[in-house]
C-alpha cells in the first residue's frame, strides 16, 4: 500500500490522498466547536468532515485535467484498512507492522516529509474465515487541531498531539472495564464533537473527554454472547425529530442516543446475517 499525492490544489491533493491511499474498506461527522475549529478543506475523519464522503465546502470537479500532473511524493506503508485523515497541513496514516505493532505516522501533505511516528503493541488474529481478508488495523482516526484519536484492534483508544505525536492519553477498554476483545477486532472509527470522543467498543458505545480520556458514560453494551458485542459500524450525528443525537448502528439495532446523557431515545431492529450490520447511518 502506498500513499501518493499530486501537485494540485490543497483540496485536490487531499482527495487524491484519500482515494489513492487504499481501495480497501475503512471504517466516522466531526462536528467541532471552538477551540477545535476545522479548516473547510480538512478531511479529518471517516468519510470526511460530515461523514458523508464530501468536503465541508465541496468544490466542483473540473471538466478536464490540463497540463502535466506529476507525482509529488509517495511513501510505502504496511497493511491497513484505515483511511488517512488530514488537518493543519499534516496527513496521518495507520498501519499494522510485523503483525505486532500498530503505528501512526504524520507526514507533511505538501512535501511528504516525515514529521513523527508513534506505535504500540496492538495486533491480534481474527477468526480463520476472516483472516484471509487481513488482520490489520481497521478504524480510521479522527482529528481536530491538536488532537488525533486512534482506535486499535484490541479496543485501545489512543489520543496523540497532532504536532508532536506525543501521547496525551490512552484508554485500554479490556484492561479497564473487563470487556472481551471483539472477535474481528475493533472497527469503529471514533467521532469527535464539542470536546468529547464517541466510539463503539466491546464495552459498548462510550463517550470520553477529548482532553483527559475520562469515560463519561457507556451504553448499548450488547448481549452476553461475545460474538454479538462491539460493532462494525461507526456513529454519526444528525438532528432527528428536532433533537441533535447520535445515530448508532449496533450489531442488531439502529438507535438514536442522547449526546449529553447517553439515554437511548429510540431503537429499531435491523436484520443482518450473523449481526454483521456494516454501515454508516446518515
Amino acid at each position: 500500500m502506498r500513499l501518493r499525492v499530486s501537485r494540485l490544489s490543497l483540496a485536490s491533493r487531499l482527495l487524491l490522498a484519500v482515494f489513492c491511499f487504499s481501495l480497501a474498506p475503512a471504517g466516522t461527522p466531526v462536528h467541532s466547536a471552538e477551540p477545535n475549529r476545522l479548516e473547510s478543506s480538512s478531511w479529518n475523519q471517516w468519510r470526511g468532515p460530515n461523514r458523508d464522503g464530501t468536503l465541508a465546502q465541496p468544490t466542483a470537479w473540473p471538466d478536464r485535467l490540463t497540463g502535466n500532473i506529476e507525482k509529488a511524493w509517495s511513501v510505502a506503508l504496511g497493511p491497513s484498512y484505515s483511511g488517512p485523515v488530514m488537518v493543519d497541513g499534516l496527513v496521518f496514516t495507520t498501519e499494522t507492522v510485523n503483525k505486532q505493532f500498530e503505528r501512526v505516522t504524520a507526514y507533511d501533505i505538501a512535501t511528504g516529509d516525515l514529521r513523527w511516528e508513534h506505535q504500540w503493541d496492538g495486533s491480534m488474529s481474527v477468526p480463520f474465515f476472516a483472516a484471509a481478508n487481513g488482520d490489520w488495523i481497521r478504524a480510521t482516526p479522527a482529528c481536530v487541531p491538536g488532537y488525533l484519536v486512534v482506535l486499535g484492534m484490541r479496543d485501545v483508544l489512543v489520543c496523540l498531539d497532532t504536532e508532536t505525536g506525543e501521547e496525551r492519553w490512552k484508554t485500554d477498554f479490556p484492561a479497564e472495564t473487563g470487556s472481551a476483545l471483539q472477535p474481528f477486532g475493533a472497527a469503529c472509527s471514533p467521532l469527535i464533537h464539542n470536546g468529547a470522543v464517541y466510539v463503539q467498543v466491546g464495552a459498548g458505545l462510550t463517550k470520553l473527554s477529548l482532553e483527559s480520556g475520562e469515560v463519561l458514560w457507556t451504553v448499548l453494551s450488547g448481549g452476553e454472547d461475545m460474538m454479538s458485542r462491539g460493532a462494525f459500524s461507526s456513529p454519526s450525528i444528525a438532528t432527528t425529530a428536532g433533537q441533535e443525537q447520535l445515530l448508532v448502528q449496533t450489531r442488531e439495532e439502529l438507535c438514536g442516543v442522547s449526546l449529553e446523557s447517553g439515554d437511548v431515545l429510540w431503537r429499531e431492529t435491523i436484520e443482518a446475517f450473523r449481526g454483521m450490520n456494516i454501515l454508516t447511518p446518515l
